[in-house]
C-alpha cells in the first residue's frame, strides 16, 4: 500500500482494508455502497500540517482558508472551524454552511466570478471578512449595496495574472483570457472605483491560477505579479495593500507515478516569494499572506467504497486478425483476451473526474486488501454513458460480484460536483476516528429526489 495515496491510518488486516481504526467490509455492510469514508486523523493532520509550515517560513501573518469548493458539507466546516483556518466559499448556500457551523464570518471570503446579487447581500449582511471581487461590473454592483455602510465591507481584487500553470486546461484560472479576475490592465479603473467607494475597504489582491501544481516556477510567478500590482495600488492610487492571496492549488498524487504533495516546499516557495517585492526596498510592512488549500487537505483523506456488480470479458473487433487466425483454427475461445470489466454501483453521478478531466485513480480490493494484482481491468460506472470507466488498466485481483472495490484519493471534486444523473441517490458518507464511524451525510433517498417534482393536475 501506497502511503502517498491512501489515508495516515490505513492498514490492512485479516485481508481487509481498515481506515480509521473501523473495517471497511463492516461499513459497508452496515451502510451500503457506494459509501464515501474520510478520516479525520489525515484531515487535521494535513491542515496542522500547513498552519506550521507557513508559521516557519513567513514571518508576516498568515491566514490558511479551506477551499470548499473541494468538498464542503456541516461536519467539513466544523473541523475547519475547530483548527482555527478560515474558509472560502463560492456560493451563498456554501456561505450558509459556514454559518450553520460555526464559522466566525470574519474568517470567510467568498470567491466566484459571478455572484449573483442575492448572494453578494447575504455576504455583505453577515459581514463576511472579504469579497472577492471578480470583475468591474461586480465591483459597481457592491458599491451600490454598500452605500451608506457604517462599516465598509472588505474587498480582495482578484486578477488574472497571466500565468499559465501546467496543468489540466479545465483546472487552469491563471491565463489572461482566463473567465475568472480581472486583467491587469483593469487594475487602475478598480482602483479608481474603490477610492469613490466609502462602503468598501480595499484589503489586498488575490490571484489562482489553477490546481494539481506541482511546479515552483509558477506558483513564485504568481507571487511575484501580486507584489508588482500592490506596489502600483500604492505609488500610483496611495491604495495600501494589506492581504496578498496566490491562492491554492498544491498538486496531489493520484497514481505511484505521480510526485507526493509537499506542503513544506510549497510553503517555502509561496513564503520567501514574499520578500522579493517593493514592500522591503520601500520599508512597508509584510502584507498577511492568505492561501486557500482545498484538494490537498480532503483529497487523500477520503476514500470511495463501491460493490462489484457484475464482470465482464471483452473479445477482439470483428475483421482484427487475431480473432480471425482463431476462428479460422476452430479455437473461438482463445480470442477473448485478458480485458475485462468491472461494474460497480457507482461511477460518474458520484466522480465526475474521470469522464471530465481523463482522471486516474488508484484502487484495491477492500476485502481482499493483501492480494496480489493479477489482471489488468476496467472499473466501468452504472451510468448510462460509454464514458463511465472510473478507472482504466487498473491492476487488481480476481473479483467477483460483492467484492468491495476502495478507491484512494477521492476526497476532492467527487461528492462536491456529484450529480443525481439517472436519478439515483447520492451515496452516504462517514467520519473516522479511533475505531469509530460517524454518519455526516445520510444518503439521499428517492423520496428526496422526488420532493421537488410537482405532479400535473
Amino acid at each position: 500500500m501506497n502511503i502517498t495515496l491512501w489515508p495516515d491510518t490505513a492498514t490492512i488486516h485479516n485481508g481487509h482494508l481498515h481506515l480509521g481504526g473501523c473495517d471497511v467490509t463492516t461499513l459497508a455492510a452496515e451502510h451500503g455502497t457506494p459509501l464515501y469514508l474520510f478520516d479525520e486523523a489525515t484531515l487535521r493532520g494535513t491542515m496542522r500540517a500547513y498552519q506550521a509550515a507557513f508559521a516557519r517560513f513567513y514571518e508576516g501573518e498568515t491566514r490558511i482558508h479551506y477551499a470548499s469548493k473541494a468538498l464542503l458539507n456541516t461536519a467539513i466546516a466544523q473541523l475547519v472551524a475547530q483548527e482555527g483556518l478560515g474558509l472560502d466559499v463560492v456560493s451563498g448556500t456554501e456561505l450558509l454552511v459556514a454559518r450553520r457551523a460555526g464559522l466566525p464570518m470574519a474568517h470567510v471570503h467568498m470567491h466566484g466570478n459571478a455572484k449573483t446579487r442575492t448572494e453578494l447581500e447575504r455576504a455583505v449582511d453577515w459581514d463576511i471578512g472579504a469579497v472577492v471581487v471578480d470583475n468591474l461590473d461586480e465591483l459597481e454592483q457592491l458599491a451600490a449595496l454598500t452605500v451608506g455602510r457604517a462599516e465598509p465591507q472588505g474587498v480582495l481584487l482578484r486578477l488574472a495574472p497571466n500565468i499559465q500553470a501546467n496543468t489540466h486546461a479545465h483546472i487552469a484560472t491563471g491565463s489572461a483570457d482566463s473567465k475568472f479576475g480581472l486583467p491587469l490592465a483593469a487594475l487602475d479603473a478598480a482602483a479608481e472605483r474603490l477610492l469613490d467607494a466609502p462602503g468598501l475597504r480595499l484589503l489586498g489582491l488575490h490571484a489562482h491560477i489553477g490546481s494539481q501544481l506541482f511546479e515552483e516556477s509558477s506558483i513564485r510567478a504568481t507571487v511575484h505579479v501580486l507584489l508588482d500590482m500592490a506596489a502600483r495600488l500604492r505609488l500610483r492610487h496611495g491604495l495600501a495593500v494589506e492581504e496578498l492571496s496566490p491562492g491554492g492549488g498544491l498538486g496531489v498524487p493520484y497514481t505511484a507515478e505521480m510526485p507526493a504533495s509537499n506542503i513544506e516546499a510549497y510553503a517555502e516557495a509561496v513564503a520567501t516569494s514574499m520578500y522579493d517585492g517593493e514592500h522591503l526596498t520601500q520599508g512597508w510592512p509584510l502584507p498577511r499572506l492568505t492561501v486557500e488549500p482545498g484538494r490537498s487537505i480532503v483529497a487523500r483523506a477520503g476514500v470511495a467504497i463501491y460493490s462489484v456488480i457484475a464482470t465482464k470479458r471483452s473479445v477482439a473487433k470483428i475483421g482484427d486478425g487475431r480473432l480471425a487466425t482463431h476462428a479460422n483454427s476452430g479455437n473461438l475461445q482463445s480470442a477473448i483476451y485478458n480485458l475485462q470489466y468491472l461494474h460497480v454501483d457507482g461511477g460518474m453521478a458520484d466522480n465526475l473526474r474521470p469522464a471530465l478531466y481523463g482522471a486516474r485513480y488508484t484502487a484495491l480490493l477492500a476485502n481482499k486488501a493483501d492480494a496480489p494484482a493479477t489482471q489488468t481491468v476496467h472499473v466501468a460506472g452504472r451510468y448510462c454513458e460509454s464514458g463511465d470507466v472510473l478507472l482504466r488498466d487498473a491492476p487488481l485481483p480476481p473479483a467477483a460480484p460483492g467484492d468491495l472495490l476502495a478507491v484512494a484519493v477521492a476526497g476532492a471534486y467527487t461528492l462536491s460536483m456529484a450529480s443525481n444523473y439517472n436519478m439515483v441517490p447520492r451515496p452516504a458518507v462517514l467520519l473516522l476516528r479511533d475505531g469509530q464511524a460517524r454518519l455526516i451525510q445520510r444518503r439521499e433517498t428517492e423520496e428526496d429526489l422526488l420532493a421537488r417534482d410537482v405532479e400535473l393536475t
